[in-house]
């Protein structure tokens, strides 16, 4: 009863502004967030040979009761689902997949290695979107695949992009909404190079050969991702960001950026903008990187409702495909799931409730003070009640109600597992 109160007071104040409640909550409900897998198991994967996490990527932490197998991630995932309002998305790397103990190369990965979670996606009602490893390898030991000056090694790596493509299409087909494969690979150099237009070359030569294979983008999307450094690659990395996204216009397919992937004080939400005036299209990796790209649970922080901001009022809800990756071994892994997610839809809903042609009005009017005040003042809007009555409207609970739901799951399965 007090929720539905403070939701109706809520809801007058903002229709002074215009703003339709019912109008925001409906747009919300469509907005699908494209969870990461890796967060239940801290990027292990199910190979039968498993490399150590390698390609400048560093999980920190050893709460107990991470994912040991395909059944246990699904069911974790299924759970966080469940205390996250609306329809979301699971998103894939090719390490996940299922192959009954037998080693099977990545550049010989099918379909059918991944039946079960298609089986499951369409269980539970959940898209599905996919990602070639091309890290935690023999072959990329040395930072280096799509890039490497070995022409035997980029073929095999081309090859598992090829195959992770069809794999995309294969859970399009199936699941009746597009996978988005997402290329994103580790290569640079520690210290300064001494050539850095010839191993972009190469993984310009890699790219093309990997996207001749037409697959039909009715199944399949196709996105690069874009990195400053890493780990091991401080000095230079291949894949920048001026790189892919020359390459991303230019061969008509989607850029990624992620939120951790740039200077430390360089914003992402800065750049949608920018993008969206050049392509139709656009996709997110949301994370929230402290320093460095460690890829901490996201929080709703300045930058987090900026991107909110920048998506809703430039009407691209449909344009940007929101997906989320961080990992978190310090704390209950289910958990940073539920915080992330909800905080991403949190930051949706905040900007649904602007009265942004007002806003926009005032800047074009030169009314710098007024557009101050308002964008200020409605930071203290009660934004709140509204989340509190759409999650009890979707059936999840309500405030930190969820945290109950996982404390138990944590003491009834996860404490259980060795």
């Amino acid at each position: 009863m007090v929720i539905k109160e403070s939701f109706e007071l809520a809801r007058q104040v903002y229709e002074k502004w215009g703003i339709n409640i019912e109008e925001v909550l409906e747009n919300l409900q469509q907005a699908s967030i494209s969870i990461h897998c890796w967060q239940g198991d801290d990027v292990k994967g199910f190979e039968a040979d498993a490399s150590e996490l390698s390609g400048g990527i560093d999980v920190t932490g050893n709460y107990p009761g991470k994912a040991r197998n395909a059944e246990e991630l699904r069911q974790d995932l299924e759970k966080a689902l469940s205390l996250i309002p609306g329809k979301h998305r699971v998103n894939l790397h090719a390490i996940y997949a299922e192959t009954n103990g037998e080693k099977v190369e990545r550049d010989q990965l099918e379909p059918k290695h991944f039946e079960n979670w298609v089986n499951w996606a369409k269980k539970i009602g959940v898209g599905l979107d996919f990602n070639p490893t091309l890290f935690s390898h023999e072959k990329a030991a040395d930072g280096l695949t799509l890039s490497h000056p070995d022409p035997g090694i980029r073929e095999f790596w081309i090859n598992h992009c090829i195959r992770s493509r069809k794999i995309g299409e294969y859970f399009g087909k199936e699941l009746g909404t597009p996978c988005l494969t997402n290329i994103w690979i580790p290569d640079g150099y520690k210290d300064i190079p001494s050539d850095r237009l010839t191993p972009r070359k190469r993984l310009k030569e890699s790219l093309d050969k990997i996207f001749s294979v037409e697959i039909n983008e009715k199944y399949n999307l196709d996105a690069v991702e874009s990195k400053l450094f890493g780990i091991g690659s401080e000095s230079f990395v291949v894949g920048s960001h001026e790189f892919y996204l020359g390459y991303a216009l230019q061969n008509n397919k989607i850029y990624l950026l992620d939120t951790g992937h740039f200077h430390p004080t360089e914003t992402v939400s800065n750049k949608i903008s920018s993008i969206l005036l050049y392509s139709d299209r656009l996709a997110l990796h949301v994370s929230r990187p402290v320093r460095w790209d460690s890829d901490h649970v996201v929080i709703l922080d300045d930058e987090l409702r900026e991107i909110a901001l920048e998506i809703v009022r430039n009407d691209a809800l449909h344009k940007v495909l929101i997906g989320l990756d961080f990992f978190d071994a310090s704390i209950n892994r289910l958990a940073a799931w539920v915080i992330g997610t909800r905080n991403m839809i949190k930051a949706l809903l905040y900007a649904m409730l602007m009265p942004h042609e007002y806003l926009k009005q005032l800047q074009e009017k030169g009314n710098f003070t007024e557009r101050l005040a308002v964008m200020e003042e409605f930071k203290t809007y009660p934004f709140g009640a509204i989340w509190d009555y759409y999650c009890e409207k979707m059936n999840v609970p309500v405030r930190e109600e969820w945290l109950k739901e996982i404390q138990k799951y944590e003491e009834e399965v996860l404490t259980k597992r060795q």
